[in-house]
């Protein structure tokens, strides 16, 4: 989502063998944001999020405990540095999977998670309805970010001029739009969308403008080279798609058991050896979806609060980009 693509050439390619340091630390060691509907701490001080559930859904499949992660904060600048060195296993923090991150950087992206794009957010006191009347408009964007790069790019194509008002913290660029010192701020939209809920009442004076300007892919990293690990994390998500493309939920996976549906059987590790093949048990599917839920409850937990339509995001047999590859 945020940072640039960094030069250089990629790190050399892991070969900690990433699951078995996780067993021994009891631990999974998730890398996250700050953001409504991803990652944030409740009014319990638990974590709750898409991401969160990303995280979560890969210590049960490991540990058999989905609450067995240490969430980790990184800033858009470390983040990949965090993972790079391996301060955590996996990066789950609204991230775009992008060539430049996986090419150079020695990330692989295991999955996605949320199909984004790079949007507007004008105080509705402006009476701004398009991105198209930005012409000469100070524009809050976050340095050295894919958001910095696309904003010039739109501006540029589009033949318009801007002014941006560059700050790094994302607390302080929120203050700065709200106090006025800029006429738009610009990132992915869910993350204008999560900032607009957080706001509770007064979120009615922003409006999200209609253009979406960039594809912005969200998903998990982790680092290139333990490919076994890289399996867990993008199945662990594939799982829960599956779960919900077959109608299991946390609440009534016991009724599934006894399937004769051989897609259930297998993901539900009735048949087959799947889950041995990725150094796990055949019931790790089962652990996640009883203990994250499948993808649709995920997404109704964390993102239908924030007003985000599902859309592009729901299940391929509903029009959307969620497709799950047949376990098998």
């Amino acid at each position: 989502m945020l940072a640039a693509l960094l030069p250089g050439s990629a790190p050399a390619q892991t070969t900690v063998d990433t699951i078995a340091a996780i067993r021994a630390r009891g631990q999974l060691v998730c890398g996250v944001g700050d953001a409504a509907g991803f990652a944030r701490p409740d009014s319990r001080g638990e974590m709750r999020g898409l991401d969160v559930d990303a995280c979560r859904a890969v210590a049960a499949a490991i540990l058999g405990d989905a609450n067995k992660v240490r969430f980790v904060p990184t800033t858009t600048q470390m983040r990949f540095t965090a993972l790079q060195s391996g301060e955590v296993d996996m990066l789950a923090r609204s991230t775009t999977w992008t060539l430049g991150r996986e090419a150079q950087l020695g990330l692989a992206f295991a999955s996605i998670n949320f199909y984004d794009g790079q949007g507007f957010m004008v105080k509705q006191s402006s009476g701004i309805t398009s991105a198209r009347q930005l012409d000469g408009a100070t524009i809050c964007v976050s340095p050295g970010t894919t958001s910095e790069l696309n904003l010039a790019d739109f501006f540029r194509t589009n033949n318009m001029r801007f002014t941006p008002v560059v700050i790094q913290q994302p607390e302080e660029i929120r203050a700065a739009f709200i106090a006025g010192r800029c006429d738009a701020l610009t990132n992915d939209a869910s993350v204008l969308a999560s900032l607009r809920a957080s706001q509770g009442a007064t979120g009615e004076q922003f409006i999200l403008l209609p253009e979406i300007i960039s594809k912005e892919p969200l998903g998990a990293a982790v680092r290139k080279g333990d490919w076994r690990f890289f399996d867990v994390v993008r199945w662990s998500h594939f799982a829960m798609v599956s779960a919900e493309e077959l109608g299991i939920t946390g609440a009534n996976i016991d009724s599934h058991m006894g399937s004769q549906n051989p897609d259930v059987q297998r993901l539900l590790g009735r048949s087959a050896d799947f889950g041995r093949a990725m150094g796990l048990d055949n019931e790790w599917a089962v652990r996640i979806i009883r203990q994250v839920g499948n993808f649709g409850e995920s997404w109704e937990r964390n993102i239908t609060p924030l007003g985000v339509p599902r859309g592009i995001n729901n299940l391929w047999t509903r029009g959307g980009l969620q497709y799950a590859p047949p376990i098998r």
